[in-house]
């Protein structure tokens, strides 16, 4: 059973930094693409990053020049490095990856989600 357990949330000012991890267990993680979700309160949740099981990574506009994903597959897991973080970052940060290798789907594997909050 594929498990991810987030971590690394917690209050920060303007303009400050945070760095999320993301635990993956079960032998898994060097095949599957990865990738980081958020979800504000009264919004849908939405994409943030991914990486892919070869290391290219993407991200939504919002996060370009400030967020950067990385993983480490010795250790299987996964990174979201979050600077120059603005009060429209606050959210649920999510962790996900693919029950079927090469596939998104409804049925992925998600973390239980870490909360971040940016104060103005």
């Amino acid at each position: 059973q594929v498990q991810l357990v987030e971590s690394g949330g917690g209050l920060v000012q303007a303009g400050g930094s945070l760095r999320l991890s993301c635990e993956v267990s079960g032998n898994v993680f060097s095949i599957r693409n990865m990738a980081w979700y958020r979800q504000s309160p009264g919004k849908q949740r939405e994409w943030v990053a991914s990486i892919s099981y070869d290391g290219i990574t993407e991200y939504a506009d919002f996060g370009k020049g400030r967020f950067t994903i990385s993983k480490d597959n010795i250790a299987q897991m996964v990174y979201l490095q979050m600077n120059n973080l603005k009060p429209g970052d606050t959210a649920v940060y999510y962790c996900r990856t693919q029950r079927t290798p090469g596939i998104w789907s409804e049925s992925d594997f998600w973390g239980q989600g870490t909360q971040v909050t940016v104060s103005s």
